[in-house]
């Protein structure tokens, strides 16, 4: 799986203001940035990030994802 395949299937099942995703074909880092996030814990953040990947997750398809999950007003009070 490359990155750009990653990026499209979350940003598929999860609207998205800002997806960003890298790494090296089994090791990911990814910052996603939704309204969707507004007033969720961040293990309910991982989680819906999570089903936007589905049995990829349970497999090696994608071996290890590491998020910063940010609501754009969290986003917007970083440096970018």
């Amino acid at each position: 799986m490359t990155a750009d395949e990653l990026q499209s299937l979350i940003a598929a099942g999860l609207p998205c203001d800002h997806l960003q995703v890298a790494g090296d074909g089994r090791h990911w880092e990814a910052v996603v940035v939704s309204r969707e996030f507004e007033g969720k814990r961040l293990i309910q953040r991982h989680q819906r990030v999570y089903a936007t990947l589905g049995a990829r997750m349970h497999t090696d398809e994608v071996h290890a994802l590491s998020m910063k999950t940010l609501t754009p007003t969290e986003w917007a009070a970083q440096p970018h």
